[in-house]
């Protein structure tokens, strides 16, 4: 396989993106199979030291926001024949599954563009596309930024992330006639209700439909459940800006998120993988291999929109 270093995408050393070498990387397979491409934005775990020591949190405190190891969950994907994108800046540091400019002016200083969503209940709970609270509530920051600063992030990180995701999936589309973006993330055992702890493994979101096929939705399913998977659709994830913005059954072009417990590959409390994490990432690959294998055989049917619409 092949890895772009997205360095050159950020367009060269400068502002935010020279603190990491690089801020993304994309693998390409020897040869692609299927209309597919996977990302993981929220597995980074490379965190600027003045981000750390101008903070408020430890390392291990902050990392407990990253959907830790996801992008090595969801790695054998590219030798199956799937390209994979992978954010290695962390998500306390910039959330690409957000709009672009979702911004709390509480933690600016300076006036922000008219054009920043101010007011959406993403920027309201403190988790914007510059976070100001990590998962668990606690406050990232000791005070105000620049706006000049968070500006630049979305300049030199966002941005380029967003249009070499795109391009990746237009040229897959192109070449298949369809595209399926998966949106891998993980989820914290305790975001389960006490009835489905223990039971659900990984959670789908398509938006109630709204984002895939609900063809596609189901092959993923079943494939799952038959590699011993407990599998939920929508609840508690749907899906975000990811899955919304670039899944458009209508134009063959599909958005899947999948959130995997982490407490099935990883010790949460210490932030370590299990010592099966392999297994895990092995059986998840290998029913998604068969998806991968069926064709565009959901991308081929009429999209019929969805009876109940997205949350």
């Amino acid at each position: 396989m092949t890895g772009i270093e997205a360095g050159e995408a950020a367009g060269g050393d400068s502002g935010p993106a020279a603190l990491f070498d690089p801020p993304f990387a994309v693998a390409l397979p020897d040869r692609p199979v299927g209309g597919f491409v996977f990302d993981s934005p929220h597995s980074g775990a490379v965190y600027p030291q003045a981000f750390l020591e101008d903070g408020r949190l430890t390392a291990h405190t902050i990392r407990r926001s990253e959907d830790a190891y996801v992008d090595r969950l969801f790695a054998p994907m590219v030798a199956h024949g799937a390209p994979l994108i992978r954010a290695l800046f962390p998500r306390a540091y910039l959330d690409l599954n957000r709009e672009p400019y979702e911004l709390d002016p509480r933690m600016f200083e300076g006036r922000l563009p008219a054009f920043a969503n101010t007011r959406s209940i993403r920027v309201a709970g403190g988790l914007g596309t510059i976070p100001r609270i990590v998962a668990d509530g606690h406050e990232i920051y000791t005070g105000r930024i620049p706006v000049r600063e968070g500006l630049a992030r979305i300049e030199t990180l966002y941005k380029p992330y967003h249009r070499t995701l795109r391009r990746l999936i237009t040229r897959t589309q192109n070449r298949f006639g369809y595209a399926c973006l998966i949106d891998c993330h993980s989820m914290p055992s305790t975001s389960l209700s006490a009835e489905s702890l223990g039971q659900v493994d990984i959670v789908l979101g398509d938006r109630y439909g709204s984002s895939c096929s609900h063809v596609l939705t189901d092959l993923v399913e079943v494939a799952l459940r038959a590699r011993g998977f407990g599998v939920m659709r929508n609840k508690p994830y749907a899906g975000g800006f990811i899955t919304e913005h670039y899944g458009e059954p209508s134009g063959h072009r599909h958005a899947l998120q999948i959130e995997v417990n982490r407490a099935l590959y990883m010790h949460e409390a210490t932030l370590t993988p299990h010592a099966w994490f392999d297994e895990i990432s092995h059986a998840l690959c290998a029913a998604l291999a068969e998806v991968l294998a069926a064709g565009g055989v959901f991308a081929a049917r009429p999209f019929e929109p969805p009876a109940i619409a997205a949350e």
